[in-house]
């Protein structure tokens, strides 16, 4: 079975999981983590890497023995090292680190002194309240694990944007390459760029004696069949993944494409737009009476209810079908709006690649600029910059960019907001930046109110530019500080600061709706990459998706302006 980035990013976290809950040197499982994360979120495909002969030790984090791993699993499938853990460890104990508030400390806890490893054991503990004598517990970690486990019972599996890219994406260009098939295109919320995908919907045109669903159900990654007919399969990938495939025919394709794209909402809509001038619409096409008058494209559908065409990103019933109707319709942004870059790290601090290298990475993407704001002395893990080693990087940017051409590397600085709304590096070292970027790092229970507040003191900060990932989030891993999301960007709007887009696949912070709260207050947000490695520029995609579902266009988006015309939108702020 060919082997993605994202399986051998499973084992890998598996692994720092395992040995975690082991209480393994922390030096070691963190480089099983910033493997998984390196893997998850690498433009390049590792298998083909290997197949090639190319040496991995040049990707970010990758030793020889990672390296060695990563060759182990792409030729076997397996991973020698996560087998024997599992002869030391129940297999099932990982599951309950999905529980929110079990880290592996506390699982560590619950099996060595309740023997719990898996699911029911844990609900049948704290049925029986015997979670609450553990030392570390008590009665309120108690009810909140009680209450997690109802929420998980509930739940179904979700998988992030950029690793069900890593399936759907090399299926769809393998279905491509069958006789007769003509188009070929993932619809769903992966159309829609949603940040996670339950699961995939594939659409196919393709000619009556095409093999393609039955080449289709014996795609070598599937681990079930659910369903098998000539023009409708459902599988189940090894991943997990669900995957549903149809074959349409040409003259019925755009009706499918908008039927399977959706949303529910977007779509009940259209349809009511339709009844209301005598239509029916399905996924068939367009109907007056039993005759098809529109269905072969999108944009015929549109046309039949009066609109011009809604791009998808845009169809969850958020207003789209008004602004359609009345000419308002956003020209929504594109990646090669992007003129730049203003959130990088480079070895200086957790980043795994020279200046010169990211500078050079950046201009290939056809970037003006890069600012490499490396994190502030408060995050001791990511080896943050204190003034002084600060100082020396503004010398030696400044001495970079006299020998660089085509691309100018801004000097910046992601600098934790500390608890008590200050920053964590004084005004005299500040003052000789470009930007400064502001992050929240520690502290994610505070209150609403204090939370709150504490940002807005940081804005009001006279060298404070750019409010990092803003919510805080790590999707399905950590949720949301709480945080008066509409006082921060209206306090932005005052302050004549800006909001950042974080386009790592795990953050896409801010949330859509918050994007399109400030654009409508005026508020210019910025794409950023948080790239740590050369490779991280290729996330900018999933973060220009996030910036499409929230309404935004080139003129909303900071880094889409030219270094002439930035530089005077960053002195405001200084």
């Amino acid at each position: 079975m060919p082997i993605h980035n994202a399986d051998i990013a499973a084992i890998f976290e598996e692994i720092a999981d395992l040995l975690e809950i082991e209480n393994a040197n922390v030096f070691r499982v963190r480089a099983y983590r910033n493997a998984s994360r390196t893997l998850q979120e690498l433009g390049k495909d590792v298998r083909t890497m290997v197949q090639k002969g190319e040496e991995l030790t040049r990707l970010p984090g990758i030793g020889e023995d990672l390296a060695n791993k990563i060759r182990e699993i792409v030729e076997t499938g397996h991973c020698a090292m996560l087998d024997k853990l599992h002869k030391q460890l129940p297999s099932t104990i990982t599951e309950l680190l999905k529980i929110p508030g079990l880290g592996p400390k506390r699982v560590k806890i619950l099996y060595h002194e309740l023997d719990i490893h898996t699911m029911e054991q844990l609900q049948r503990a704290v049925r029986d309240h015997r979670i609450q004598s553990l030392p570390g517990f008590g009665e309120k970690t108690e009810i909140r694990i009680a209450e997690a486990l109802t929420i998980h019972a509930g739940s179904t599996s979700r998988f992030k944007l950029a690793i069900a890219a890593q399936y759907a994406e090399p299926l769809a260009a393998w279905l491509r390459t069958i006789s007769g098939v003509q188009q070929v295109v993932v619809a769903g919320s992966y159309r829609r760029a949603k940040e996670t995908v339950g699961d995939i919907d594939i659409l196919i045109t393709a000619s009556q004696n095409s093999p393609v669903m039955a080449s289709f159900c014996n795609y070598d990654e599937i681990a079930e069949v659910l369903s098998h007919g000539p023009t409708r399969s459902s599988v189940v990938l090894k991943s997990k993944l669900q995957v549903d495939a149809r074959v349409v025919k040409p003259e019925s394709y755009g009706a499918a494409l908008h039927y399977f794209t959706g949303s529910k909402a977007h779509n009940i809509a259209i349809r009511r737009l339709g009844q209301e001038r005598g239509l029916k619409i399905n996924e068939y096409g367009v109907f007056k009476g039993q005759t098809r008058i529109a269905g072969e494209t999108e944009e015929s559908v549109y046309q039949s209810v009066g609109l011009p065409f809604i791009p998808p990103e845009l169809r969850e019933d958020r207003g789209e079908i008004e602004a359609a109707r009345s000419g308002r319709l956003p020209k929504l942004i594109e990646l090669g709006d992007l003129k730049g870059d203003l959130h990088a790290h480079s070895k200086a601090s957790d980043g795994h690649d020279t200046l010169k290298e990211m500078a050079s990475a950046a201009q290939q993407c056809g970037f003006e600029y890069l600012a490499i704001t490396e994190h502030s002395r408060r995050l001791t893990v990511a080896h943050g910059l204190d003034p002084v080693q600060l100082a020396k990087q503004i010398d030696e940017i400044d001495r970079l960019n006299e020998q660089l051409t085509g691309i100018t590397l801004l000097k910046g600085i992601e600098v934790d907001i500390l608890e008590d709304g200050n920053l964590d590096l004084p005004d005299s070292i500040l003052t000789k930046l470009d930007l400064v970027v502001g992050a929240v790092h520690s502290r994610f229970e505070l209150s609403r109110a204090k939370q709150t507040e504490r940002i807005l003191k940081a804005m009001d900060h006279p060298y404070f530019t750019l409010l990092a990932h803003p919510s805080g989030r790590l999707i399905a891993r950590r949720e949301p500080y709480d945080v008066d999301m509409l006082r921060i960007i209206r306090k932005a709007k005052e302050r004549g600061c800006y909001l950042e887009l974080n386009a790592q696949p795990e953050r896409l912070d801010l949330l859509d709706i918050y994007c399109q709260a400030a654009k409508d207050e005026g508020v210019l947000i910025s794409i950023n990459s948080d790239a740590h490695s050369v490779l991280d520029f290729n996330n900018l995609s999933f973060g220009v998706g996030q910036a499409r579902r929230g309404w935004l266009e080139k003129q909303n988006v900071l880094n889409t302006r030219t270094l002439q015309e930035l530089q005077p939108l960053l002195k405001r702020t200084m």
